[in-house]
């Protein structure tokens, strides 16, 4: 063995997997992903509506502003450690609020959104990741759906609560000083009580059977996109599942809006589906451990092309009510799927 195999051998030794022995880091992991999740909640009820009524700007710029601050954290993991990449995350999160409190233009708006997409695709990111580092290769769909339930439940809570808000004091300020409690809360548990999961990684490959390779960047993308089958398929039908996500909270409050519906009952509709989808995920994780992914992967897809048929082919508070909840259902049953 090379000198930094034998240290990284002896790390290990101090390490378990499993959630008995990692219970409480995986607990602290679950808030610090709620924590998220109510940044997120605050940006799909209100960041849109603020766009559109104050500085006139189309939802797809936000789609896009958002969106596309995904894709590099699994490779910032690995070379820098996952307390560091969640600490990252979170660095980026918190000038958000003040941000969107006091844009002077569209121009801060559209900043303060795309700092928040970095946020999410760091921290959240880095929350699931350590949580299926520390209970291993057995309880992946377990890990995975606790996190997002935490994490869109809180999505769901804290959409419905600014809503309610906006409905009593305006857009701006009160609804988002949520966040400024979410942010200084989230960076503060991850400086400080937050440990590195690299040592489970590397227990879990001396411990495993399979053969572990070191591939590039490259390799990898290609092996996802197209050389593997089963990964294409995978890798397609989470993009179907994201592009549904941001329609969601990109398109849906301006939707409903121009129909009349004011921003408490918005607040309501953004807050059923990701509750739905965060709560349903402790059921569907699991079984997806039991019954296996793509049964409830192509299921699920189904129950979300309904949803959306429903949200855009009807009218009325009460169909749309019943078009996130079918939503929330068929995503509860896709995402927790395609990440374990």
């Amino acid at each position: 063995m090379t000198p930094a195999e034998t240290q990284n051998a002896s790390k290990t030794r101090n390490v378990a997997l499993g959630l008995k022995a990692n219970w409480r880091q995986f607990a602290l992991l679950v808030v610090i992903n709620a924590f998220v999740g109510g940044m997120v909640g605050i940006e799909r009820t209100i960041v849109p509506l603020i766009g559109a009524e104050e500085f006139g700007i189309a939802s797809t710029t936000f789609i896009v502003s958002f969106i596309a601050s995904f894709g590099i954290s699994g490779q910032l993991a690995d070379a820098w450690g996952r307390k560091h990449v969640l600490i990252l995350g979170w660095l980026f999160g918190l000038p958000v609020p003040i941000m969107l409190i006091w844009a002077p233009g569209w121009e801060w708006i559209i900043a303060a959104n795309a700092l928040l997409g970095i946020n999410q695709g760091l921290a959240w990111s880095m929350t699931v990741i350590m949580k299926i580092d520390l209970v291993g290769p057995k309880l992946r769909g377990f890990a995975v759906g606790l996190n997002e339930f935490a994490g869109y439940v809180a999505v769901g809570a804290t959409a419905f609560l600014t809503g309610y808000l906006a409905s009593l004091y305006g857009l701006r300020p009160v609804p988002i000083y949520l966040g400024i409690g979410y942010a200084l809360s989230g960076a503060l548990l991850s400086i400080l009580l937050v440990r590195d999961t690299r040592d489970h990684v590397r227990l879990e490959a001396r411990t495993s059977r399979a053969a572990v390779a070191s591939i590039g960047f490259g390799e990898i993308f290609a092996l996802t996109s197209f050389r593997d089958r089963n990964l294409f398929a995978a890798s397609q039908a989470g993009l179907v599942n994201n592009l549904n996500d941001g329609m969601s909270w990109g398109i849906f409050p301006l939707y409903f809006a121009a129909f009349g519906l004011g921003v408490e009952r918005i607040g309501v509709l953004k807050a059923v589906y990701p509750a739905a989808w965060g709560i349903l995920q402790i059921a569907t994780g699991p079984l997806s451990d039991r019954w296996g992914r793509k049964g409830l992967i192509v299921a699920g897809m189904w129950v979300q092309a309904g949803g959306l048929f429903l949200t855009a082919a009807t009218h009325g508070f009460g169909r749309w009510l019943i078009g996130s909840l079918l939503l929330g259902l068929g995503t509860a049953m896709v995402y927790p799927s395609l990440l374990a």
